[in-house]
């Protein structure tokens, strides 16, 4: 059984940092891509990044290209998210999901496994 629990949410203000973890367990990950995924009060979820665990390969939704950066430390098993200048509109809880290779899909439908979130709220 795959596990995975985020953790680094928080309350910041606008232009402020956070890291995200994602800790993953119950299998090896290697042909795993990792992404990270938000969902706004009354809005549909929505991709943010993804990272192929193998190659390192990554890729972001447009809004979030040069403020937020993923990576993993394959000796954790953990995927990170870090995200800076932050902005009110970045409100929303935060999850971490696992699909197989291949593909970097940015489908929340194609991520089999997922976490149970974290909230991060960013006031102006």
């Amino acid at each position: 059984q795959v596990l995975l629990a985020e953790s680094g949410g928080g309350a910041v203000q606008a232009g402020g940092s956070l890291r995200l973890s994602c800790a993953a367990s119950g299998r090896a990950f290697s042909n795993y891509v990792m992404g990270w995924f938000r969902q706004a009060p009354g809005k549909e979820r929505e991709f943010v990044s993804a990272l192929n665990w193998s190659g390192g390969s990554t890729t972001y939704a447009d809004t979030e290209k040069g403020r937020f950066t993923i990576s993993g430390d394959n000796t954790k098993n953990t995927v990170y998210m870090q995200m800076n200048n932050l902005k009110p509109e970045d409100t929303a809880v935060y999850y971490c999901a696992a699909r197989e290779l291949p593909g970097l899909s940015r489908e929340t439908y194609t991520y089999k496994y997922w976490g149970q979130g974290t909230q991060v709220t960013v006031s102006s």
